[in-house]
């Protein structure tokens, strides 16, 4: 039974990594710059986000609300930005303003540093969700005309 087991895990796994088409940091950096709007000086924060997104070491997508999200730039490398288990973003009285707030990566010990913003976008989110469920799709059809 057990050896049962061994195989299929072992052949989900397999095929699971077969059909994993990784997209680079660049490429969904790229779609996510697509999809967001012009710069904006400062924009709402409630104190929580409802998720983050890493885009490489030196930009990343925060939604504030469900339906909600921004592009932010970073100046420089942010370290630690694509294994961080959590971040906070800091703000001025329920603001959040570029080239003054910082997104700091939580759980790296005492000395955590700040990674500035440098750039904020809104990102049209019903847009980059068809952006991506495009994509899906074609990279399916390929690895269907592939097979």
């Amino acid at each position: 039974m057990k050896a049962l087991v061994f195989a299929v895990l072992s052949i989900l796994a397999f095929s699971a990594c077969a059909s994993d088409a990784r997209v680079s940091d660049a490429d969904r950096l790229a779609l996510y710059r697509a999809n967001a709007g012009q710069p904006v000086a400062n924009f709402q924060y409630f104190g929580r986000l409802d998720g983050w997104t890493p885009l490489g070491d030196a930009a990343l997508a925060i939604w504030t609300k469900p339906n909600t999200a921004y592009l932010l730039e970073l100046k420089g490398k942010c370290l630690d930005l694509d294994f961080a288990q959590a971040i906070t973003v800091t703000n001025q009285m329920g603001r959040v303003y570029s080239n003054f707030d910082k997104v700091i990566v939580l759980g790296r010990g005492p000395n955590q540093m700040p990674c500035w913003i440098k750039e904020m976008r809104p990102i049209d989110v019903k847009a980059l969700k068809a952006a991506e469920q495009e994509k899906r799709e074609a990279q399916t059809a390929e690895r269907e005309k592939t097979s």
